[in-house]
């Protein structure tokens, strides 16, 4: 068996009341401690949280608070603000992360292969020329190269550098102003 040191985890597998009764993604911003729960940035109608369980550093979600499975019944204004927020996403995973590319999607409906698939949400992921190697292909293992935490960090700073943001305290993500 391969085994590959991930200390950074122990906080999440000894975290202590964070079970959610109903949808997470209705909940989280919610609770109160952005950094805590993983919530970067924050626009009217839209978040961007960073994902669990990553891809790769800097994996993040796009995530609007309207409650629906299907991208059809957000209105307009829910659109741009969620279209916006994906953009500023982008800005803030270069100036973070210097990544190659980006692979960014939605999955859809239950045969899509979403966790979550009542409350939508658009995957960001920042890729790097070379960074799929040998292990998740031959040993179906993925190495996370950062801590959540520290990734983080990087892109909460990248989001308070952008024009019409502020940051409200500690713990607080960055909040976006309307345009």
């Amino acid at each position: 068996m391969e085994q590959v040191f991930a200390p950074w985890r122990i906080e999440w597998v000894e975290r202590e009341g964070d079970e959610v009764d109903g949808c997470v993604f209705c909940e989280l911003p919610e609770r109160g401690d952005d950094r805590e729960h993983l919530i970067v940035a924050r626009s009217e109608r839209a978040y961007v949280l960073l994902n669990n369980y990553p891809y790769n550093p800097g994996h993040v979600m796009v995530v609007p608070h309207a409650h629906t499975g299907d991208y059809r019944d957000l209105n307009g204004e829910q659109l741009l603000d969620h279209a916006r927020l994906k953009q500023r996403t982008f800005d803030a995973l270069e100036a973070a992360l210097w990544p190659d590319g980006f692979n960014a999607g939605l999955n859809l409906g239950e045969g899509a292969g979403g966790s979550v698939g009542d409350h939508l949400h658009t995957h960001v992921v920042p890729r790097w020329q070379g960074d799929t190697n040998f292990m998740p292909v031959i040993s179906d293992t993925k190495v996370i190269v950062e801590a959540l935490s520290d990734t983080y960090e990087r892109l909460h700073e990248a989001f308070a550098a952008q024009e019409g943001t502020e940051v409200q305290g500690d713990g607080r993500a960055v909040r976006i102003r309307e345009p």
